[in-house]
């Protein structure tokens, strides 16, 4: 399980993830997409995320998350070098999106949960949007590349979220 420190996120020892962590290969599911992408390629990859993800699993959080999968993939063409990777799994509780690219890395002052952008402003609504639909975002940013990490609960499951907050328990 991962731990929050401020707004670092650490991970734990590889062996050590949680069973509900995206790289792990879950009875329910597993890897529903992976591919590279390019300029050309937001629409078709936007289209085929939501072709992969059965009608209901998301109930009307669907579209939410339809829209924070392209402003990451729209970043990545925009700011990290016009090209990347998307992969999208499930495990028994959450959907998971890995965004990655290669481009220079995330400037730090960008790289903590940001403040709701200006009315208008320039820019700057698509991570914001990521953290206002997604349960959870993670990034990983150096100067060889960022993966972002985009976590969505999948509904009436019990995620370790719910029973560490004790809504599981009733609550």
């Amino acid at each position: 399980m991962e731990e929050t420190v401020g707004h670092e996120v650490l991970r734990p020892a590889p062996g050590r993830e949680s069973s509900d962590a995206p790289s792990s290969q879950a009875k329910n599911g597993g890897v529903l997409l992976d591919r590279v992408f390019g300029r050309d390629d937001i629409t078709v990859l936007r289209h085929e995320v939501i072709q992969q993800l059965t009608p209901g699993l998301l109930g009307d959080r669907l579209d939410g998350f339809v829209l924070a999968v392209n402003e990451v993939i729209t970043n990545v063409v925009l700011h990290a070098g016009g090209s990347g990777r998307l992969r999208l799994s499930r495990t028994a509780t959450s959907l998971w999106c890995m965004v990655t690219d290669s481009g220079p890395g995330i400037p730090e002052e960008h790289q903590r949960p940001p403040a709701a952008p200006e009315a208008f402003e320039d820019g700057g609504r698509g991570i914001w949007l990521a953290y206002q639909l997604c349960d959870e975002v993670t990034m990983a940013t150096g100067p060889i590349g960022t993966t972002v990490g985009l976590r969505i609960d999948l509904p009436g499951r019990v995620s370790a979220s719910d029973l560490l907050d004790g809504v599981a328990a009733g609550g």
